[in-house]
């Protein structure tokens, strides 16, 4: 696998691996019919959207790292209740 493969499959740097995986999937058993897996994409490029937001306001704070781990996610999420998006 090479570095660029490894960075998007890393946990702690890609938040949305699971909604990437979902849309792959959908695509993977509608025979690449675009239209079939819009709700997929959709629920991508919210995950993608609300962690962006999340990194930036990380930044304004001066927290680091930016993004946060997977672990600290696991814990915003717990408190929100659930997936926001």
């Amino acid at each position: 696998m090479n570095a660029n493969a490894r960075r998007v499959r890393n946990q702690d740097a890609n938040p949305c691996i699971e909604e990437s995986d979902g849309s792959q999937n959908c695509l993977n058993r509608n025979n690449y019919d675009k239209s079939m897996c819009s709700f997929y994409f959709q629920r991508y490029k919210e995950c993608r959207k609300y962690w962006h937001n999340v990194m930036i306001q990380r930044r304004r704070d001066g927290m680091k790292p930016d993004m946060p781990t997977a672990a600290e996610r696991e814990e915003i999420l717990a408190a929100l209740g659930g997936k926001p998006y």
